[in-house]
């Protein structure tokens, strides 16, 4: 093999935050590593950006993308199955699609890497004598919980979100239990099951793990994960630590140029960047009380405004951008936009994330906490008000505000009450010009250098990445 140039195959599920990092693991081993990368796309056709995200890569000439069709599940499903569940069925109805297309390739490729909702794909590998990895774009903690979940399940009586005591993972920080990811509160669901079947499969199928991450994120995560000996009884295989792999500022593009040029109007970190990511939805209760905390604390802003959905909290996982086009909504309070002409901006539903994290106006963010969106503001130097809506969010934004504090939070999650107006402002003001923003800024941009050396030459994400490229039998 060393011969020859390494052709690794990527497959990545549906929703935009999927594609993304799947996307920035393909640039990177292609610009980077000089390999030949194909990505095997399984999406929805219902989110114009994450089509927009495909015809991208596809123009690309350094990745090959092809497209998985979506098989139909609706006979699958059940009433109230969630995201997460959707998702793995999708996904393990893709196999064969999937199969066909790798048994297409000639040669086949040398290496397969699935995402976290396509391990049950692993197995193709063997049929064509391909190294099989995980990647999982998400936190060191995260991925110590799920792959030690299966352990848990044995040991814990009841709801997780009962206990009394936090859940307690060999050589981490112990986990909140108010901080679990979705499927594991509630273990009579679908979802539960399949994200126990998830955590087995990583440790199992698969020749090594691949984590968006680096060391000062969770080092005792990483730590653990890596030399932990309980740990690494139930983790088995190796953990590479690669990034933070981040979508990265393109000069050239026009996206969002009327925002841009409302920034450029701007003082230095005078704004608050506010977005839920591609898929977060808020009631319509709540988007009233943040509107209003919004205009009361008379700071800068850019708001991210999508329809309200009910209870849903990630009513636009598979539907992002529809409405990006629509005029601004008119489920604002009444005379809104006129009374916060002067110093806010609202954009329907979608907006160039990276630029505007990257515009030195910008001076926070209140962001759901997604992974991609929370490393995009430390690449960026920016501060956070956490606000988790669904999936790990939760546990990240405990890792910001607790751990690395660089955010602040609500004091009761916004899952489980109303943020209300007053606490809304005074989160705003405090972060953007109070002595508890200030120093934050500072510790974020540390962290951001940080994030910088890990992916240079000699920094350790980098090392990890050719200690990966290696074990797949190539020189680097």
């Amino acid at each position: 093999m060393d011969q020859e140039r390494l052709h690794i195959a990527i497959i990545t599920s549906p929703g935009v935050g999927h594609l993304i990092p799947v996307l920035q693991l393909g640039n990177r081993l292609a610009n980077n590593h000089y390999l030949q990368v194909t990505v095997l796309a399984v999406t929805t056709q219902t989110s114009p950006i994450e089509s927009q995200l495909v015809s991208t890569l596809n123009d690309a000439n350094n990745i090959n993308i092809i497209k998985i069709p979506l098989p139909d599940i609706s006979s699958l499903l059940q009433p109230n199955d969630t995201i997460v569940t959707h998702l793995a069925i999708m996904m393990r109805e893709a196999r064969q699609g999937i199969r066909s297309a790798i048994s297409a390739m000639t040669p086949h490729p040398h290496v397969l890497i699935v995402d976290l909702f396509s391990s049950e794909s692993l197995p193709i590998a063997e049929e064509f004598q391909m190294q099989k990895y995980v990647y999982v774009p998400c936190s060191a903690r995260f991925l110590a919980l799920t792959t030690y979940l299966h352990v848990l399940d044995k040991k814990v009586i009841g709801q997780y979100v009962e206990q009394i005591e936090p859940l307690k993972i060999p050589g981490c920080e112990p986990v909140h239990c108010e901080d679990v990811p979705d499927p594991m509160l509630d273990r009579t669901k679908r979802q539960y099951d399949e994200y126990v079947r998830m955590g087995i499969d990583f440790t199992t199928l698969s020749d090594g793990i691949l984590l968006n991450t680096w060391t000062d994120m969770d080092s005792t995560s990483l730590d653990a994960l890596k030399y932990n000996e309980d740990l690494r009884a139930v983790v088995k295989v190796p953990v590479y630590d690669i990034g933070p792999l981040t979508r990265e500022v393109d000069p050239a593009s026009s996206e969002g140029d009327n925002v841009m040029e409302w920034l450029d109007m701007q003082s230095c970190d005078s704004v608050l960047f506010v977005s839920f990511g591609s898929g977060g939805t808020l009631s319509a209760h709540q988007i009233t009380e943040l509107a209003w905390g919004l205009e009361l604390s008379k700071q800068r802003f850019v708001w991210v405004v999508r329809s309200p959905a009910g209870s849903a909290t990630d009513g636009s996982f598979f539907t992002g951008g529809t409405d990006q086009d629509r005029p601004v909504p008119d489920f604002l309070p009444e005379g809104y936009l006129t009374r916060t002409k002067k110093f806010g901006l609202v954009v329907p539903s979608w907006a160039p994330q990276v630029k505007i994290l990257n515009h030195p106006s910008v001076g926070g963010f209140l962001s759901h906490c997604g992974l991609n969106s929370v490393y995009e503001s430390i690449k960026g130097g920016v501060p956070m008000i956490s606000w988790p809506l669904y999936a790990e969010q939760r546990m990240n934004a405990t890792i910001l505000v607790e751990e690395l504090g660089v955010a602040i939070r609500p004091a009761v999650l916004p899952v489980k009450k109303t943020v209300e107006r007053e606490e809304i402002e005074m989160m705003v003001r405090s972060l953007m010009e109070g002595v508890e923003g200030n120093t934050m800024r500072e510790r974020v941009k540390e962290l951001r250098e940080s994030a910088k050396e890990a992916l240079g030459i000699n920094g350790s994400s980098y090392k990890s990445m050719c200690e990966f490229i290696r074990s797949c039998g190539m020189k680097n």
